[in-house]
């Protein structure tokens, strides 16, 4: 059975368009030829690459699902298989094109005035102007409505004081989408703002020290008296709606990318196994290590057909619930970290350096896992739509 086979074992390419994947397989040779050579270096040294960002924006990657203003408008099928193969190049990529795309220009899209759309949108389908998304703060994480971040008005503008951390994108955002409470200051009266680069008051700095998502920019913001202009305010949404919309969106894509890791693990992992050997054969010919093997495809197997069949009902339906969301997500995470522990141990003690994906792969895989909702949270999301009953808070 060829390379393609195993990894496709259930036939889903025959359920994919010609067109979606084309554009998978456009961006599967931009990741074998362009990044994978350079990953490695970046991840080790905690840099982005940049130069690739234009690269992304020709393959119509940024706003992928978005009609008008310079975007593809892809379904979003198509999106979900950009994303995993962004991923089985690196979170950190993948995490860029999601911020830039879900979480920053999905907003302004949905929820922006024509005025804010034709300022942002092009350029940010470009790459040349970059966002990030300013929602959770150090205290205030999984209960995002529990925000300190304020803003008040003064004449014809927005004072906006507070912090926002672990924000991806965050010291080379060219505009950031940042959530804040306003007049009442309860979690019905949020705002989005887009606070540009160089307004006064606003500083971004790089957080150091991770072991995970190295090869990503990811910041703390803080805003002391920064007067944002009436005309950066997002009209169309109050409330969490806004923020939850956009983490809902970038959570579908999650589905996909994570899959994505799963997939370079159990690559990477059974050729090792049949080239690496041991009491004079491969190790892919011993029984335990066949086992691992054959868990991980299963579980690659059923995050896949998971993973379409949630975007296909976002495509038929325009929706989908967060409850399917939330499955998704928390299903597919979670499998795709232990598909990455077992390949780990495949590669013995070479799986714990960076000249093999595992290592790489389940330290990101690690953020995954708590960012955009984290896998208890995803639980309770269910546990909810299951019982009827409200696990959160009091």
């Amino acid at each position: 059975m060829s390379r393609a086979a195993i990894t496709d074992l259930y036939r889903i390419d025959d359920l994919l368009s010609e067109e979606e994947r084309a554009i998978r397989d456009t961006v599967a040779r931009f990741i074998d030829k362009e990044y994978l050579p350079i990953v490695g270096k970046h991840f080790r040294n905690g840099t982005f690459p940049m130069e690739l960002v234009p690269q992304l924006a020709d393959m119509g990657v940024f706003g992928a699902t978005l009609k008008g203003y310079g975007c593809a408008g892809l379904s979003n099928v198509a999106y979900g298989l950009i994303l995993q193969e962004l991923e089985r190049g690196d979170s950190g990529l993948r995490s860029f094109a999601s911020v830039q795309s879900s979480l920053c220009m999905f907003p302004i899209h949905a929820y922006g005035n024509e005025e804010q759309k034709q300022r942002f949108l092009p350029g940010m389908a470009a790459g040349k102007l970059i966002g990030c998304f300013g929602l959770t703060e150090p205290d205030y994480g999984s209960d995002p409505g529990g925000m300190v971040t304020r803003a008040r008005k003064s004449g014809d503008e927005w004072v906006l004081n507070g912090s926002k951390m672990w924000i991806t994108n965050g010291t080379i955002a060219d505009v950031a989408i940042v959530w804040a409470k306003v007049d009442g200051g309860g979690a019905e009266s949020i705002k989005g703002f887009l606070v540009e680069k160089g307004m006064p008051g606003y500083v971004a700095k790089e957080i150091h020290g991770k072991f995970s998502l190295r090869a990503s920019f990811t910041a703390e913001l803080a805003f002391q008296d920064v007067r944002v202009p009436a005309k950066n305010v997002l009209p169309g949404v109050t409330g969490l709606k806004g923020p939850l919309s956009c983490l809902n969106k970038a959570r579908m894509g999650i589905g996909f990318a994570a899959m994505g890791a799963a997939v370079a693990c159990f690559e990477g992992a059974r050729e090792y196994a049949l080239e690496r050997k041991t009491f004079g054969k491969p190790i892919a010919g011993f029984q335990l290590t066949q086992e691992k093997l054959a868990d991980m495809l299963q579980e690659i197997v059923k995050g896949q057909l998971l993973a379409l069949r949630l975007a296909r009902l976002a495509d038929e339906h325009g929706k989908v619930s967060p409850e399917q969301v939330s499955l998704c997500k928390r299903n597919n995470v979670k499998v795709a970290l232990e598909i990455a522990r077992v390949a780990r141990s495949i590669y013995g003690a070479n799986g714990i350096t960076d000249e093999y994906p595992p290592v790489r792969h389940m330290l990101n895989l690690e953020s995954v896992y708590t960012y955009e909702g984290t896998h208890e949270v995803h639980t309770l999301i269910l546990g909810k739509a299951i019982t009827g009953l409200n696990a959160f808070g009091n």
